[in-house]
């Protein structure tokens, strides 16, 4: 017998345009230009090794990734991202849920981050209706069209909009495909059920993004910079949305993970990079170097020099580098993050550094700033 489910239709959705926020993108953006404030002597140093990596990974035609976690958005970083992804410095970014919301409410209404201790109290925590029912609905079109998790709400920041197909069509495309296509019928029925659960009109929806020059999605989407992302169920707040549909997380966020995996392939020569993130960047960068060395083996091949650069606010004195794993009676080894990419080959630093400070300084020795 089936587990009892909370049922999401009871729940009170208020509109986003009530919530207080703590964030607002044009006060609180960072200019690429600004100062780094706090880079240590050492940081520097392998800041600067860094760059002369992308510099050569560029020059070579190689992969040079850039994955974070929701505060690198933010903390109104998107200036910096976006220049490093215009000048091709980076060729992947990829964050986890939370970052897409983040740059996703900045180009909407211009600001985000609500108080979360207020809100779980009075029950409203993540249960606003532009967040989930837009972000949601995008991705439900995004997987009928065969995108990404990233790429279909940059597709809707871009244009402003979702082009809604309607239901009559959907339905007549999943009976012609469901033997030869099943996947693609499938798609099809979840948007078809989507559509008339929440009575939404067909043709073009439109939905203004009035600072949309804010949002890395919708940069990367323009410059067709994969910008993949990589949830997990139930850690983001589009989750509490009635409109929120598991197939749909399910088929973007894997053609964002086969995306990612595909950039993994081709680190040979690459640059890594990780910033702020402790689990999402370290669990899927293993499995998808694992599978990529799977194929490079095949094929008489092997991944071996690429460079990694792990940045968190956490300090450590172990050097990964030169010791490896450091022995369980160290505090370093409980920096789980570090000691996954210490065991994924190549060549691995680890520094300690504000995130702003980091990108910042990379950007600036990059371009010569």
């Amino acid at each position: 017998m089936p587990y009892r489910k909370f049922n999401r239709d009871n729940l009170s959705v208020k509109k986003l345009s009530g919530r207080k926020n703590k964030v607002f993108i044009e006060r609180d953006s960072v200019p690429e230009t600004q100062h780094p404030e706090k880079i240590t002597s050492a940081g520097k140093i392998i800041i600067s090794t860094t760059a002369d990596k992308i510099r050569n990974a560029r020059k070579l035609g190689r992969s040079r990734m850039l994955t974070f976690g929701a505060h690198t958005i933010k903390n109104g970083m998107a200036p910096t991202l976006i220049a490093l992804i215009k000048e091709g410095w980076i060729t992947h970014l990829a964050t986890n849920g939370a970052g897409i919301i983040h740059d996703w409410e900045f180009a909407y209404q211009g600001k985000s981050s609500e108080n979360v201790r207020e809100n779980v109290e009075l029950g409203q925590f993540g249960i606003w209706d532009d967040t989930g029912f837009y972000i949601n609905l995008a991705i439900v079109v995004g997987a009928y069209e065969g995108l990404g998790y990233g790429e279909s709400v940059g597709k809707m920041i871009h244009f402003e909009g979702l082009q809604i197909p309607k239901v009559s069509s959907l339905y007549e495309e999943a009976k012609n495909t469901m033997e030869a296509n099943p996947e693609v019928a499938a798609a099809a029925i979840d948007l078809a059920g989507v559509i008339q659960k929440f009575d939404i009109e067909s043709g073009f929806m439109k939905i203004p993004h009035p600072f949309k020059n804010y949002s890395v999605q919708e940069a990367a989407y323009v410059l067709n910079t994969p910008f993949t992302s990589h949830p997990m169920f139930g850690h983001d707040i589009i989750y509490n949305h009635p409109l929120n549909h598991g197939a749909a997380i399910g088929r973007t966020a894997l053609n964002d993970f086969m995306s990612f995996t595909d950039s993994v392939s081709k680190l040979e020569n690459g640059v890594y990079m990780s910033i702020g993130s402790a689990v999402m960047s370290p669990m899927i960068f293993e499995k998808a170097l694992s599978m990529s060395q799977n194929v490079a083996i095949q094929r008489g091949k092997h991944i071996d020099n690429h460079f990694m650069l792990i940045v968190d606010l956490a300090k450590s004195d172990w050097d990964w580098e030169k010791d490896g794993e450091p022995p369980m009676d160290n505090p370093a080894y409980y920096l789980r993050y570090c000691k996954t990419f210490n065991r994924m080959g190549g060549e691995m630093h680890y520094l300690t550094a504000d995130n702003r400070d980091f990108l910042l300084a990379l950007y600036q020795n990059l371009s010569d700033i």
